[in-house]
């Protein structure tokens, strides 16, 4: 009883406070551009299904993160674009910050922890911010990514959710978790699980009916790294990580990957299709490449959406072999229709 107790108060170190409502949405550029629907059933879960409170606001714009993390745009500037989106939020009337991109959580924590430290770089943005804009704000209360939020909710998600994470035959589905160097590695107290426990994915997937696979690089970076995929002659260097970390995963045939990063989740798709074509391998069943989720679109699966509209069209790994798995009953030819797509509400519990 004893040891367990000390093992409990150990894990209650690796916790975070997350809000439970009333969260200043701040959305994230290359999740528009890559994954829109995840963003999109992000705000539906939270808003609609879960109820809660949440402001998706129009003036919110780019944080900088990969301009910064590239060397183009300097700490000052990026401290400024932030402090002016804490003023957004303090003119909404909201504390409680959800951050939808790893980038920008990292980036906004290391703001913080850096005016924490030297509190006369948060009073020069003030004054950078007053002069440029006009505008003051407060500290947020609370910041999450919007992981984060999911995870924290993920039992009443399960409670009304209409499938689990299992096969037709009622076979838990293997899932891999890969969780974005900026969620868990720049500042590890901030994510749940730290560094070296992250949990914030395998929870859901523990929630949902599902079994998490473990494998040697299960931690190792996806590869993108900014500035080896935006400089062309350091791609080699992007997909030799994703390479590593899909042959180590290889021979315990997962059925999906899962991640919390906009960019970890493209390039560990795209890299799949580059292997193959400069390869021929592929690392999925019969043939298939591993399909990679969101962890929106892998809520959206369990509570019941059509596939296309989470937008899981958008993969470049075909995601058809695992909905037939799960046995999904849905059109394949619903993917090609064009227009803006309205979401269907199932039923839920």
């Amino acid at each position: 009883m004893e040891q367990e107790l000390g093992k409990n108060a150990v894990w209650a170190n690796y916790q975070k406070d997350i809000a439970d409502d009333h969260y200043y949405y701040c959305r994230s550029c290359i999740r528009q551009a890559f994954l829109p629907g995840s963003e999109r059933m992000f705000l539906h879960i939270v808003g609609n299904v879960l109820g809660k409170d949440i402001y998706d606001d129009p003036k919110h714009t780019t944080c900088t993160g990969i301009a910064y993390h590239s060397d183009l745009v300097p700490q000052e500037t990026t401290a400024t674009v932030i402090a002016r989106h804490f003023a957004l939020m303090t003119e909404a009337g909201y504390e409680n910050m959800a951050i939808s991109c790893i980038t920008s959580f990292g980036l906004y924590t290391e703001i913080l922890e850096t005016w924490k430290e030297h509190p006369e770089e948060e009073e020069k943005v003030r004054d950078y911010l007053w002069k440029a804009t006009r505008r003051e704000f407060k500290i947020p209360k609370n910041i999450a990514h919007t992981s984060d939020i999911i995870f924290h909710f993920r039992h009443q998600i399960a409670e009304k959710a209409t499938r689990r994470l299992v096969d037709v035959n009622g076979n838990p589905l293997k899932v891999v978790d890969h969780i974005g160097c900026h969620y868990a590695k720049l500042f590890p107290s901030k994510g749940v699980g730290g560094a070296e426990f992250p949990y914030v994915l395998a929870g859901m997937v523990d929630a949902w009916g599902g079994q998490q696979v473990d494998y040697p690089e299960r931690r190792h970076c996806c590869g993108f790294g900014f500035r080896n995929y935006l400089v062309m002659a350091n791609r080699g260097y992007s997909v030799a990580n994703s390479h590593k970390k899909l042959e180590s995963m290889k021979p315990y045939q997962p059925d999906l990957i899962v991640a919390n990063c906009p960019g970890c989740a493209m390039f560990l798709d795209r890299w799949q299709y580059t292997i193959e074509q400069m390869e021929g391998k592929t690392y999925g069943a019969n043939g298939q490449g591993i399909p990679v989720l969101t962890y929106e679109e892998m809520a959206g699966l369990v509570l019941g959406y059509n596939p296309w509209d989470l937008g899981m069209q958008l993969h470049q790994i075909d995601v058809e072999p695992l909905l037939l798995k799960m046995g999904i009953d849905y059109n394949p030819a619903g993917k090609h229709e064009l227009g803006a797509r309205q979401l269907t509400i199932p039923t839920l519990k």
